[in-house]
C-alpha cells in the first residue's frame, strides 16, 4: 500500500500561502509570497535531501502542478532529474495541460481514486504545495504522514493549513529538528481518535 505523504511550510499562525517566491500566489491580495527565504538553513537542505532519498512519486493539485510544470523541465539538477523521471498524479478538475511528461490526471470521484491509488503497488506519493488538495486529504483522512515546517514567523492572513473541515484525531510524533534559524520540523502519523479527559478534578 503507498502512502500520502504531505510536507508543508508554514508559520507559526498556520498559514501555508506562497512560502517559496513573491508571485507564486498573490489571491487575495496576498503580499507576503517567499516569506520562507530568511530562515533557510543547511540543516533544512539535509532533512529535504532525505526525503528525496526514498523513492516517490508526485501528487499534485493543478495550480502547483502548473508551477512545477512551467519550471523543472527546464531545469538541469539533481531534484530535476528526479522530478522529470517520476509519474506526477495530478487532482484537477478544470481543465490543465498534461504535456510534462509521465502525468497523470485524476478529475472525477476524486476521493475514490485517490484511495484506490493508494492501494496500487509503486512509491509513496510525496504532495507538495496543492493547498486545497491537502484540504481534501484532511478532511478524508487520507493522510499517512504529515511534516510540518513551522517557521518562526506570523502573517496573520493568507491560506492556512488547518481550516474548517480538517477532522478530528490525534497525531502521533516520529520525529523532530529544529533549525539553526529557528524553524521546527516535525513529523507526524494518524494516531487514532481524540480521547478526552481532565487534567484536575473540580471539587
Amino acid at each position: 500500500m503507498r502512502k500520502i505523504i504531505v510536507p508543508t511550510f508554514m508559520t507559526m499562525d498556520g498559514v501555508l500561502q506562497a512560502p517559496g517566491a513573491p508571485e507564486e500566489d498573490r489571491s487575495n491580495g496576498f503580499q507576503w509570497g517567499g516569506w520562507q527565504f530568511a530562515y533557510w538553513d543547511e540543516q533544512m537542505n539535509s532533512v529535504l535531501s532525505k526525503t528525496f532519498s526514498t523513492p516517490f512519486d508526485l501528487l499534485l493539485g493543478r495550480r502547483t502542478y502548473e508551477i512545477f510544470a512551467a519550471h523543472w523541465p527546464y531545469q538541469n539538477d539533481a531534484i530535476a532529474e528526479i522530478f522529470n523521471r517520476i509519474n506526477k498524479y495530478v487532482v484537477a478538475t478544470t481543465p490543465v495541460d498534461l504535456s510534462w511528461k509521465n502525468s497523470v490526471l485524476i478529475s472525477k470521484d476524486v476521493v475514490n481514486e485517490l484511495k484506490k491509488l493508494k492501494q496500487q503497488a509503486g512509491p509513496d506519493l510525496l504532495v507538495h504545495g496543492s493547498s486545497r488538495l491537502v484540504q481534501t486529504l484532511m478532511s478524508n483522512h487520507l493522510i499517512d504522514v504529515l511534516h510540518t515546517w513551522i517557521f518562526p514567523i506570523t502573517l496573520g492572513q493568507g491560506k492556512k493549513l488547518f481550516r474548517e473541515g480538517t477532522q478530528a484525531q490525534q497525531w502521533k510524533l516520529t520525529d523532530s529538528v529544529v533549525s539553526t534559524t529557528g524553524a521546527i520540523i516535525a513529523s507526524y502519523v494518524p494516531d487514532g481518535e481524540v480521547k478526552g479527559g481532565a487534567l484536575y478534578r473540580i471539587k
